[in-house]
């Protein structure tokens, strides 16, 4: 196992609150090779990818590359590409598809409505399975390269079709790095049965709770207190909880997660550094990265 990825496994750095933060994704198709920046090291037209950076800023959407898994190279011979759209807040999530061969038409989005969790009509509901985005970057990170890309093979072998491989989910020392949609959880560390296990659930509404880093649409002490929630409750369903409150700007937050039910929590989580240093990606100097340490979860009220 690579550098990375073998130091943060051996030393039992702790997930949950690591996912990367968006309440919407944007994913556009993009064959070919990507560089260490994708969106303007591809074969995607620069220009366009700078401008759809400078889009989704402030937004609450992040816009990523996908590409089908196999081999790479990229003959430009179809100009028709895979585009999805994703909002993650919890039961408000949904997941739209669309077909374009004009990536620059994508400019044309509402991107602070995207945000907020308004498609415009967007493209069309997407009705297939779930998708599964195995982070395979290896030019942000060889961890992302070398455990990834194994793993997006290994599934759309197993049939898994909704598995892409995407440009950037952020914690390379987790490799390899999963994002779910439409629920919008993350997940680190991933072999083939934990992703086929997650992607049943998926399909029955439900979300796994192990090996998660945290649903995308909450902050990361919110991603924390949600996952504490889950597993001292054994809540699975997708739709359930929500981050309501948090009170405090670190190092120590009073996060309230609200279940549909009316039942409430008062989460403590508390950010500290993870010791020993270890390498945050390969080639990097050793560093004592954040962590979210649940300190107490606590029910607070119960509304019928």
């Amino acid at each position: 196992m690579s550098k990375c990825a073998s130091a943060s496994r051996d030393l039992d750095e702790p997930l949950a609150g690591t996912a990367a933060t968006a309440r919407t994704w944007l994913l556009l198709e993009q064959p070919g090779p990507w560089g260490a920046k994708a969106l303007t090291s591809s074969h995607l037209d620069p220009e366009v990818g700078r401008a759809l950076n400078a889009a989704a800023e402030g937004t609450g959407v992040r816009v990523a590359l996908i590409r089908r898994p196999g081999r790479h190279a990229d003959d430009q011979a179809s100009t028709r590409r895979r585009v999805y759209v994703a909002h993650t807040v919890p039961g408000r999530s949904w997941l739209r598809a669309h077909v374009t061969d004009k990536p620059e038409e994508l400019l044309g989005l509402d991107f602070g409505a995207l945000g907020a969790g308004d498609h415009g009509g967007f493209g069309t509901p997407h009705t297939g399975a779930p998708l599964a985005l195995v982070c395979t970057n290896g030019r942000r990170d060889r961890c992302c390269a070398l455990l990834g890309r194994p793993l997006a093979a290994e599934l759309v072998a197993s049939g898994e079709q909704g598995t892409w491989e995407v440009t950037h989910l952020g914690g390379h020392r987790f490799s390899p790095t999963l994002l779910v949609l439409p629920y919008g959880y993350a997940y680190g560390r991933s072999d083939p049965a934990s992703v086929k296990e997650i992607l049943e659930a998926v399909r029955a509404g439900r979300v796994v709770a192990e090996g998660c880093r945290g649903n995308s649409a909450w902050d990361r002490p919110g991603q924390a207190a949600e996952l504490a929630v889950r597993t001292s409750t054994g809540e699975d369903a997708a739709g359930a909880l929500s981050v309501v409150h948090t009170d405090g700007t670190g190092p120590r937050w009073d996060v309230t997660v609200a279940h549909t039910d009316g039942r409430r929590w008062r989460v403590t989580v508390a950010q500290g550094a993870s010791l020993p240093t270890r390498p945050e990606s390969c080639g990097a100097e050793p560093a004592a990265p954040a962590r979210m340490d649940v300190v107490a979860v606590l029910p607070i009220a119960y509304e019928s």
